[in-house]
């Protein structure tokens, strides 16, 4: 492959959303945005299961690989490294060395999965309450919760365990890319991330395995954890254009990033609202959190980087109420036969939408959701 002119270096940025792929180009020299290219998944699939959330992988890669290709390909060619964010607590399984496939597609080198399940998002309801008490009490300051990835699993331990021994490994979304990017045989997983399953003790970066262990977890599939902001290796190919053997850090939480991203000092508090929404800020150096949940309390304390912690108070409600009112305000529309709301991009920092008069003599824009507030 011939090698672009283009002298400068660039950093790839990559996050995998609830309902949309955001990715940036970053000049190493200027530390400024070249290049950002956004696309909604529309990745949510039907289930038969009761209160279950899914999305399909392939519609995820697939937006990725888009996303991907829109980048200019001689800056492509000049990536020196790429960073992962995605949304925190949710699983999806995979046979390792058959995870995805390598190919060529519309000109370009790239992957698509292959041999996985579904992605079981953050938003899946179908843990009760009474069957999340009846799992055993975790060795950690976080309590667990519906959603997350080692309730998911036990979940399917008791109602469809079968489905457990299809595979070998399992991670979130973003840390799924990455292990195909690198040819990962063994998920890695950053204390983030872990930390967002439950079951994962954050002072000693452990997963709790002597509790799982009696309780039946197949702990087999658990990752291996890894401190957030390291490497997990190196690509195993060349990926539209970005050489083989670039470092891939390990994925990190769209949480714990997007607070990085704007956090201008220890003492700021940042309100990020996404999907959900949280407000945060950092804890003091030496912070330890409590030995153990305290599930009535309204500030959770998560791992952020060196050993830090950030205090945050969430919120359900953020960008998914706008999205269903959204969908709501389509579906009226359809049903009295005179508009059809239709994505359309982005319009300056806003999302936009087109109603499109099904006579297709005109088309009015309007935007909402704010670019920097929509996961």
């Amino acid at each position: 492959m011939a090698m672009s002119s283009n002298s400068h270096k660039y950093v790839l940025g990559i996050d995998l959303g609830t309902t949309s792929i955001k990715i940036v180009l970053v000049d190493t020299q200027s530390k400024k945005v070249t290049d950002s290219y956004t696309l909604p998944t529309k990745a949510d699939t039907s289930n038969t299961v009761e209160h279950a959330k899914e999305q399909d992988p392939e519609r995820i890669i697939d937006t990725l690989n888009r996303c991907i290709a829109a980048l200019p390909r001689d800056k492509l060619q000049n990536v020196t490294k790429i960073g992962v964010s995605g949304q925190m607590h949710g699983v999806m399984f995979w046979k390792a060395r058959t995870g995805c496939s390598w190919g060529s597609r519309d000109s370009a080198h790239m992957f698509w999965p292959r041999e996985t399940s579904q992605l079981i998002t953050w938003q899946d309801r179908r843990c009760s309450s009474d069957f999340l008490s009846s799992l055993p009490q975790p060795d950690s300051h976080l309590s667990v919760a519906t959603g997350f990835g080692c309730a998911t699993i036990f979940w399917h331990l008791k109602n469809r365990p079968e489905f457990l021994a299809e595979f070998t490994t399992a991670g979130t979304i973003h840390d799924y890319v990455v292990a195909m990017l690198c040819g990962l045989d063994k998920c890695l997983m950053s204390t983030q991330n872990a930390a967002s399953w439950g079951y994962f003790n954050t002072s000693s970066h452990q997963w709790n395995l002597d509790i799982l262990k009696d309780s039946g977890f197949p702990v087999r599939l658990l990752p291996d954890a890894v401190k957030s902001g390291c490497y997990a290796g190196l690509t195993c190919s060349e990926w539209h254009g970005i050489p083989s053997q670039t470092p891939v850090a390990a994925a990190l939480g769209d949480f714990q990033c997007s607070v990085y991203s704007c956090m201008t000092d220890r003492t700021s508090a940042v309100l990020n609202i996404s999907t959900s929404a949280q407000l945060s800020f950092a804890m003091p150096d030496g912070f330890k959190p409590p030995a153990t949940p305290e599930p009535y309390s309204p500030v959770s304390y998560f791992p952020y980087f060196d050993g830090s912690y950030l205090a945050v108070a969430a919120s359900l409600n953020g960008g998914n109420v706008m999205a269903t009112f959204v969908e709501m305000l389509s579906a009226w529309m359809k049903e009295l036969g005179k508009y059809d709301l239709k994505w359309v991009g982005y319009v300056g920092d806003k999302a936009a939408y087109c109603y499109r008069d099904l006579s297709n003599r005109h088309c009015l824009i309007v935007s909402c959701i704010l670019r920097n507030g929509c996961r």
